[in-house]
């Protein structure tokens, strides 16, 4: 008769445990917690925790798959890893990670065209890894040093990053003898296009470099330096800087527009406010206290909440962008980091 209760509880405790499971939501707040090398999944309505997943040692930067399927997590160790770790956000489970060889220090992540592309810090360089070949397709040095963050178009056709040591931006557009795709945005088989090239220029912009973001109609690239405490305005169209921003932002860290392209927000490593700027007077309009220093900046896309990483005091600030206050903390772990949001299609 005992064993009979014991069984029964068991089977009670089980069943339980399975109704606490909660499944991916279609839509998804994606954060690192670098400390306890895991992803989050959070429901973004509720603001609760559904799931974590492990993702290897030093995570730094994730990007999701435009199906939402899967996470990309990039582990950094500023030249010691080479590894991209795959989770799969329906399942909740990490997956094989992708071996990247001497792509050492991958960092910024960037999902365009169907392929994942990350920098590698050690090696100068950026490169595309295609989740249906199984490969690294497309590799292209920089020959800056501390190649940093990274942004695609969509269409691959012009690809920026910042180099932190060298205190400069890349600009690579594809430029082509007869038209057609860049090599990293072919599907797999094609045939290869028509002679081309990558075109580099190189901006010099302040000193450490780091964060960056593109305003929503691609024709500005607002910069964080986190050396001189100032950020860099350029131009897209000329290719050069337009405005040094003297912001007091020392130690900046990310940037970060508002979805309908009103606001910027900045990130301070070593300060204990988010600076909050009106991107058409490029003036202050606002400082948030968040109680110590921040990192990763992730927008919700339908316009009304930004979540920032205040690592240093292990929590996720909910900033409501209409009133610019905050309107609540999200716990995922200790030093909390890169963000990403994934809409499952």
């Amino acid at each position: 008769m005992m064993y009979r209760s014991l069984g029964a509880f068991l089977s009670l405790a089980m069943g339980a445990v399975c109704a606490l499971a909660q499944a991916t939501p279609h839509e998804t707040l994606l954060v690192l917690s670098k400390q306890a090398q895991t992803l989050a999944i959070v429901d973004p309505a509720t603001l609760v925790v559904v799931a974590r997943v492990p993702v290897g040692a030093d995570p730094h930067e994730v990007v999701a798959s435009s199906d939402g399927q899967r996470a990309y997590v990039s582990n950094y160790g500023f030249g010691r890893y080479n590894t991209l770790a795959v989770i799969d956000l329906s399942a909740q489970k990490a997956l094989p990670a992708v071996d990247l060889g001497a792509l050492r220090g991958p960092h910024g992540l960037s999902f365009a065209d169907g392929r994942v592309w990350f920098t590698a810090e050690a090696a100068k360089a950026i490169g595309s890894y295609d989740p249906k070949s199984g490969t690294v397709d497309t590799i292209i040095g920089t020959g800056q040093n501390r190649t940093h963050m990274v942004y695609v178009f969509p269409g691959t056709k012009r690809i920026l990053t910042t180099n932190v040591n060298s205190g400069t931006v890349t600009v690579m557009d594809w430029q082509m003898v007869s038209g057609g795709p860049p090599p990293g945005a072919m599907p797999p088989g094609a045939v290869p296009p028509a002679p081309g090239d990558w075109i580099e220029t190189v901006i010099r912009v302040g000193s450490r470099d780091e964060g960056f973001d593109v305003s929503p109609d691609g024709r500005e690239m607002w910069v964080g330096n986190a050396g001189d405490g100032t950020l860099s305005v350029i131009n897209l169209e000329t290719k050069s800087v337009t405005a040094t921003l003297t912001a007091n932002v020392d130690g900046v860290n990310r940037v970060k527009f508002s979805p309908d392209g009103k606001l910027v927000l900045v990130s301070l490593l070593r300060g204990t406010d988010l600076v909050v700027l009106d991107a058409a007077t490029r003036a202050v309009v606002k400082r948030i206290s968040l109680g110590g220093g921040s990192e990763g900046i992730q927008m919700d896309p339908h316009g009304g909440r930004a979540f920032v990483a205040v690592s240093e005091k292990n929590y996720v600030a909910v900033i409501d962008l209409k009133t610019l206050e905050l309107m609540g903390r999200l716990d995922v772990g200790g030093n909390p980091d890169g963000m990403a949001w994934a809409v499952q299609r």
